[in-house]
């Protein structure tokens, strides 16, 4: 049904909207009531589903702090060898932040607190792992995770590290755990709904009978650490196209066994495998552009 009398302005959000889509009002065009109304693409979004879409200033700073962040993870990964801590890696850390003059977002971050410049998650560690002095030791798997502030505007990615020899169903996990990122990349284009991402991301695990874990989340970033939208990197039903100037991070957790998290009750951070089985996961921060994305968290 369409609605034919398009200067009407009692339109229900239940009713069908007046485009002719089938959808309904509230999941179509809401708020325009009819064609003649004007509302930018940047004021829908901040009023339906509270996304704000950057303007070029902000997108151009938040590419600069992605830049940075990629390049301190790179050193990060790459000093990341068998006998070094966790924590000579969170010293690193604030080495570089300091030398590339920009803050460590995560340090003093939520509550508690958390008290490291960086996340290093080893093997069963889905996320958020506390550097501390544990050794890297030979056959680690282990993710690395960097947040940058410069001038007030956020870059996120994480990484996995290899550390000696690495037994052949690890490494399927870090490749799996990479392809789910890199593919559910490739369809992030204006217009793709949000759930489309973790449908490709269930997909790409599920072929190697890994499961995908759901307590957490991708999120809106740039102006804040943690914006809207949530990227759900499981099965979903988050209706929201993706539009231009959107920003956000996209870094599934591929689980070797069960999807549960457990999290830590002493430090309220730490998330494990409920099976203690290995945990693998890869980030970028994407920018959607006119026609398709941009992987900002590349140098």
């Amino acid at each position: 049904m369409v609605i034919n009398d398009l200067s009407r302005n009692n339109i229900s959000r239940n009713d069908p909207c007046w485009c002719g889509s089938g959808k309904k009002w509230k999941k179509c065009h809401y708020p325009i009531k009819n064609p003649q109304e004007k509302i930018s693409k940047k004021d829908y979004y901040l009023k339906n589903y509270n996304i704000r879409l950057k303007n070029e200033n902000e997108v151009q700073g938040i590419k600069a702090s992605a830049k940075i962040a990629a390049k301190i993870l790179d050193e990060l990964c790459n000093y990341a060898k068998e006998g070094v801590t966790t924590q000579e890696l969170d010293d690193l850390s604030m080495q570089l932040h300091k030398s590339y003059n920009v803050i460590p977002a995560p340090l003093g971050y939520g509550e508690p607190p958390f008290p490291k410049s960086i996340c290093t998650s080893l093997n069963e560690v889905i996320c958020h792992g506390i550097p501390n002095n544990t050794p890297l030791k030979n056959g680690d798997i282990l993710n690395i995770d960097v947040t940058t502030i410069l001038n007030g505007f956020y870059g996120d990615c994480s990484r996995m590290v290899l550390i000696g020899d690495v037994t052949k169903e690890k490494k399927q996990l870090v490749q799996a755990s990479y392809e789910c990122l890199m593919e559910s990349i490739k369809i992030c284009k204006p217009g793709v709904n949000i759930s489309e991402i973790g449908s490709m991301i269930e997909k790409v695990a599920e072929k190697y009978d890994y499961s995908v874990v759901y307590q957490f989340v991708g999120h809106g970033i740039g102006i804040e650490f943690h914006e809207p939208p949530q990227i759900p990197h499981c099965y979903n039903d988050v209706e929201i196209p993706l539009e231009e100037n959107m920003i956000f991070t996209i870094e599934p957790m591929i689980n070797m066994g069960v999807r549960e998290a457990v999290i830590n009750k002493k430090d309220k951070w730490t998330a494990r495998t409920k099976d203690l089985l290995p945990s693998a996961q890869w980030e970028h921060t994407i920018l959607i552009t006119k026609t398709s994305h941009e992987i900002l968290t590349i140098f």
